[in-house]
């Protein structure tokens, strides 16, 4: 492998700060104005020529944005105004790895500043390999994206028919037939709530027990949970919820009304619901939750930080088909939701491998000539 050279960060890249523009300032375009940590708006003018990075200076310190076309970056963030002849995606997966978001001003509103982070010491490889390694990363990054799209579009899919059968009865002439039954949830399925032990602080571990907590699920898109990111101690089992891989579980708390299917097994604290004995299938009960999350946000006085109460999900009304329509129901979107189960399960292996490779690869410990992906 090439030999790295070392110079300043100011001597690979340069930044500045982003340009002004309020929300209500945005004329619609095709211009994306880049914040700390995503796309806030489209505008019709473009202060930079893509491609661009961009970091996050204030609120989301060091969060790093690559964008293709002309943008306008926003001044909550850093821009790469010179690239220095290095290749920009190479720019993105360093500035990702280097860690931006440690060095901040000293003030008590953190800001990222860009004399202290261009005066820093780095090493830097040759723009060949920095090609090779940001083809590298943009793969397994291009793969990820491809396999998101496909969840989307199978679980929209899914969220579809339920709304074709079951809302507006496209396969009965478009009227409910006269035989289907109506009732309360709490007639057809057994809803309770999770457990915490307290003080909670006294039971987190580094290991043990999976503890799922809302914020493990407000940013997934799958309907499926594969990570967890904290445990409890096994003295605070008899004081919580132990629920098994394959359990259907609803958010209670915070963020109310989330439906989500665990792929392993793990504690719930009081923030969630479950299902412990149920006539309708998990599939099932996914799509009818997300079909009616807006209706119980209202009835739980409408914010989405009210906690969703046992009683209004067991009196909430619902009207379900013969037994036979059930099971045609589920003899398809069963195969959807398998379908996206394993392409989550791939991309969390894509996922942990990029993440693998990253610090290996710029650091210069791995032979980028030795990688195939």
């Amino acid at each position: 492998m090439s030999e790295w050279k070392e110079c300043l960060l100011g001597d690979f890249i340069e930044l500045h700060r982003g340009y002004d523009l309020t929300k209500t300032s945005i004329v619609k375009g095709p211009y994306p104005v880049v914040c700390s940590t995503s796309i806030m708006g489209y505008h019709n003018e473009f202060k930079v020529k893509g491609p661009g990075v961009v970091i996050g200076r204030s609120g989301t310190l060091g969060e790093v944005q690559y964008v293709e076309s002309d943008y306008w970056p926003h001044n909550t963030s850093l821009y790469v105004s010179d690239f220095k002849g290095n290749d920009p995606k190479f720019v993105k997966y360093f500035l990702q790895r280097f860690g931006t978001g440690n060095v901040g001003s000293g003030s008590a509103v953190p800001t990222l500043n860009r004399n202290h982070i261009q005066a820093l010491k780095i090493k830097v490889p040759p723009l060949a390999d920095q090609q090779r390694i940001a083809g590298i990363l943009s793969a397994l990054d291009d793969k990820i994206e491809l396999n998101n799209k496909i969840n989307d579009n199978l679980e929209k899919q899914a969220q579809a028919l339920f709304k074709n059968w079951f809302i507006d009865y496209a396969p009965f002439g478009g009227v409910m037939p006269d035989d289907w039954i109506e009732g309360k949830l709490g007639d057809f399925v057994e809803i309770k709530r999770g457990g915490s032990p307290r003080p909670i602080q006294e039971y987190l571990s580094d290991s043990g027990y999976r503890w799922l907590k809302i914020s493990d699920v407000t940013s997934l898109n799958s309907p499926f949970i594969l990570e967890i990111a904290e445990y409890i101690k096994e003295t605070g089992l008899n004081k919580t919820v132990f629920l098994k891989a394959g359990s259907l579980v609803l958010s209670n708390s915070a963020t109310p009304g989330i439906p989500k299917i665990l792929d392993l097994d793990s504690c719930i604290h009081d923030g969630w619901l479950y299902f412990p004995q149920s006539k309708l299938t998990n599939e099932f009960l996914y799509l009818f939750f997300k079909e009616i999350r807006k209706d119980l946000v209202n009835l739980g006085n409408g914010s989405i930080f009210t906690n969703l109460k046992t009683e209004i999900l067991k009196n909430f009304e619902i009207t379900l088909p013969s037994q036979k329509i059930l099971d045609d129901f589920q003899k398809i979107v069963e195969s959807l939701f398998i379908q996206m189960l394993n392409i989550q399960r791939e991309i969390q292996r894509l996922t942990t491998l990029r993440d693998t490779l990253l610090p290996k690869l710029m650091s210069g410990e791995m032979n980028v000539e030795n990688i195939q992906i």
